[in-house]
């Protein structure tokens, strides 16, 4: 049996594949989302950035739905890391950039969060079929146009499309099929063990929903509020401690915790949640990886399907997101007849990899122990090769802000412009006027950074598609082509 035309079939009903649906779908095209589970279901990844919440949930038309949700709110990040004993505590706040969009993001329980959006994408038109595990692709003549996969009552079926985008994480089953595979990090090769407290502490006002994370000698721990009660906790170590891990996950979690001190600490008089799904202790692979290709006719590669970078900096649904609003764009830009395909999907490739190698080249300076804080700030400015101070180069990056292509439709949520920035949110940087931090309420517009190849697009006021703004000067013709 087959379903034909479909205008986007995407692969993978998480964060990164609702977001390529919606999009997709609020332009008008027919979209049909397979995700070979049934949700809500467990998945790791709960601490979100800024841009994710500011950035991408409106363009998705969620902002009310998300603020009213009760996740907890997140105003930045403590660290005990690096050359320091004591915990340093950075604050979205005092990025100009993030006064702009909004200063905070949320950690969230990834079952709730992944159930809404995929709800949302149905509600805006995407048909949503759970239970349905894509298998392989569909080519003719070196284009990809549609999909194999089981349904929910165990029929092989196949389904015809004009993109296929896939969103299925790291167990994906048809990435290859872009061509290449994933080629990790020789530097980023580590296993997280990681369970779920109860009554575990909190940090200090009006720190209490920041993510903590803090080294040890044998790697670092997230410390993650979820609620009033509930905390995720995991620590991220070499690949060389597998065999002991394996053998025990909860002994070895145990043991990891009494070699940190500062999260043991917030532990003591905590429990090991007994509630389905948060009971077990879990062990994930957390291993780096890129690819030498992200799309080619017909199909494109998002999320954990295409990238995964170390979780330190909590980018895992920032970036997958971001690269699934970059793939819609290419899409819709193209079905609107604006550009050819090519062009469009470089667009996504290179915005995409761009992202991520921010992340990558800060991570590497980041995981250099031996640095002060400041001196971590430092290295935030030269990789992003911004433009700020030093303070706000970290906050930009550390945010998902590097990104300046993403447009929240229907203005700025007020909160954004008017929340107040207490003296003890800047953390280490109350001295900051000597390392050049600019007024904090100052706006600066600093425009989008151009990709590796200087780009002619920006998004479009729906934050859909790519155009050519009014005032853009063909180099060739000397005339203006925006449209």
């Amino acid at each position: 049996m087959t379903t034909t035309d479909w205008d986007v079939i995407v692969v993978g009903g998480g964060p990164a594949g609702s977001t390529a649906a919606t999009i997709t779908s609020l332009d008008g095209h027919r979209v049909l989302l397979l995700e070979r589970d049934v949700l809500p279901r467990f998945q790791i990844g709960e601490s979100l950035l800024p841009s994710t919440i500011h950035g991408i949930i409106p363009l998705l038309g969620m902002r009310d739905e998300i603020e009213r949700a009760g996740f907890i709110r997140k105003n930045g990040g403590t660290f005990r890391w690096g050359a320091s004993d004591e915990p340093w505590t950075f604050a979205f706040a005092a990025s100009p950039d993030m006064i702009e969009l909004g200063a905070y993001g949320y950690q969230v329980e990834r079952m709730k969060f992944d159930e809404m959006l995929l709800r949302n994408a149905e509600r805006q038109g995407v048909e949503v079929r759970q239970n349905h595990g894509v298998n392989g692709v569909l080519e003719t003549e070196g284009r990809v146009g549609g999909v194999t996969f089981t349904d929910d009552k165990g029929q092989r079926r196949s389904a015809t499309a004009k993109f296929v985008i896939d969103a299925s994480g790291h167990g994906s089953r048809i990435h290859r099929a872009v061509g290449g595979d994933r080629e990790y990090s020789p530097f980023f090769r580590n296993l997280a063990v990681f369970s779920y407290f109860e009554d575990g502490g909190r940090l200090p006002e009006p720190n209490s929903g920041n993510i903590l994370s803090a080294a040890f000698d044998d790697g670092w721990f997230w410390y993650i509020p979820l609620s009033d009660k509930l905390t995720s906790v995991g620590a991220v170590v070499s690949a060389d401690k597998a065999a002991s891990i394996q053998a025990d996950p909860d002994a070895a979690l145990r043991s990891f915790i009494t070699q940190c001190p500062l999260v043991d600490r917030y532990l003591r008089g905590a429990r090991r949640s007994t509630a389905a799904p948060y009971d077990k202790v879990r062990v994930r692979k957390d291993y780096s990886y890129d690819r030498p290709s992200l799309w080619r006719p017909g199909m494109a590669v998002v999320g954990d399907a295409a990238m995964f970078i170390d979780p330190v900096f909590s980018s895992g649904v920032h970036l997958s997101t971001y690269g699934a609003l970059l793939a819609a764009r290419a899409i819709n830009t193209h079905l609107a007849g604006s550009a050819d395909e090519a062009t469009c999907f470089s667009e996504f490739e290179t915005r995409y990899r761009l992202e991520f190698a921010i992340f990558r080249d800060f991570l590497v300076a980041f995981y250099k122990m031996n640095r002060t804080e400041e001196s971590y700030y430092w290295e935030a400015k030269r990789v992003a090769h911004h433009d700020g101070s030093v303070l706000e180069a970290f906050l930009d990056v550390v945010g998902g802000m590097m990104a300046r292509d993403i447009v929240p439709p229907g203005g700025l949520p007020p909160e954004a412009k008017t929340m107040p920035i207490p003296p003890a949110m800047i953390g280490g940087f109350a001295k900051g006027m000597e390392m050049g931090i600019r007024d904090m309420r100052g706006a600066v517009d600093r425009g989008a950074p151009m990709p590796a190849a200087a780009s002619k697009f920006v998004p479009s006021a729906d934050g859909r598609r790519w155009q050519v703004p009014a005032d853009h000067v063909d180099p060739d013709t000397r005339q203006a082509v925006g449209r």
